[in-house]
């Protein structure tokens, strides 16, 4: 996997959709919290996941505006989130810029967070319509999927034994569970049928976790100037992503030594080198790339399932598969 294909159109078509909308919400909250949060927002990234809902209503045949607010809605969630992660994560930095706690405090980082999660809530219910409200239920689902794997991802720090099965769990709620009700709202907005959208979730849901595992490689072997954090801030931290717990299970000798390297307090830049060459050696680089491709296959087949269903626009279903490609391919 590489990233050398050219950027989806849908990328720029869904932030002039979705950016005004953003900035409107951002708008209405107070000085206190508008003005980290719109500085926040300056340093947002592709904007995949309002791509998705957008996606998704023009999937089923409804105009783009259609999937405008769950796109607002599943980026706010969204931004809430990595304000949050930097401070349990410690990370001053992201894309090159300082992050909000680091900027503004610790205090202003939690509460701009808590404002983004009820914004979203907001934005979805100001038309209380039955399918925004379904809309709505969807996304308290997702939103508790996602903090069950963060809790799960932050525990795992404190253990040993983490299985593969337990860490594709974790990351299926971290960042699955956003990107399944992503690429399933807009159709969900458009009051589609249920076996559609159950279909759109699922391409999500395996986009997920082949979007996790390569972001679990770059946290280990990516460029920071292409990533925007620390090299080897994954290991800094001693997280269970999904190379290390490859290497973990991998009932080698590097396994012992990677867990003798992950049991100490702290870790100093030459355990971070040693670190990263022992997951590569114990297998975990190669087993998450493995594992990336069979899931992007796996986001493939549950798009071909949908289209199936007259209803889909299968011109649109192409670009959701480009996206992933997209998505997926980083470079790392």
């Amino acid at each position: 996997m590489s990233g050398g294909s050219p950027t989806p159109a849908i990328l720029d078509r869904a932030k002039n959709l979705v950016d005004p909308a953003i900035a409107a919400a951002l708008g209405g909250l107070c000085d206190e919290l508008r003005v980290p949060a719109e500085y926040h927002f300056q340093g947002r990234g592709k904007g995949t996941r309002p791509a998705l809902a957008i996606l998704s209503a023009e999937a089923v045949g409804a105009p783009s505006d259609t999937g405008v607010p769950g796109a607002v809605a599943i980026e706010l969630i969204h931004d809430f989130s990595l304000i949050h992660d930097d401070i349990i994560d410690n990370d001053a930095e992201r894309r090159h810029r300082a992050t909000v706690w680091a900027k503004f405090g610790i205090g202003v980082g939690v509460v701009v967070g808590d404002a983004l999660h009820a914004l979203a809530f907001e934005v979805l219910m100001s038309d209380p319509t039955p399918p925004r409200v379904k809309a709505t239920k969807h996304l308290a689902n997702a939103v508790s999927g996602m903090i069950t794997g963060q809790s799960m991802d932050m525990a795992f720090e404190e253990r040993s034994n983490i299985t593969l099965e337990q860490c594709l769990a974790m990351e299926q709620g971290k960042t699955g569970a956003l990107l399944s009700y992503a690429s399933s709202v807009g159709a969900i907005l458009a009051g589609a049928d249920d076996e559609v959208v159950e279909g759109l979730a699922a391409y999500g849901s395996h986009m997920g976790i082949a979007f996790q595992a390569v972001d679990d490689l770059l946290g280990i072997w990516g460029d920071p100037e292409r990533t925007g954090k620390p090299a080897g801030a994954d290991l800094r931290e001693r997280k269970k992503s999904l190379p290390v717990v490859i290497a973990l299970n991998s009932g080698t000798s590097v396994a012992g030594e990677l867990a003798d390297l992950y049991g100490r307090p702290h870790l100093e830049a030459e355990d971070i080198e040693a670190a990263r060459a022992l997951v590569d050696v114990g297998g975990g680089r190669e087993g998450a790339q493995a594992l990336a491709r069979t899931h992007l296959d796996l986001a493939m087949s549950a798009l071909d399932s949908v289209t199936q269903n007259e209803s889909v626009v299968a011109e649109v279903v192409e670009e959701m598969c480009s996206l992933a490609q997209f998505i997926v391919g980083r470079d790392f």
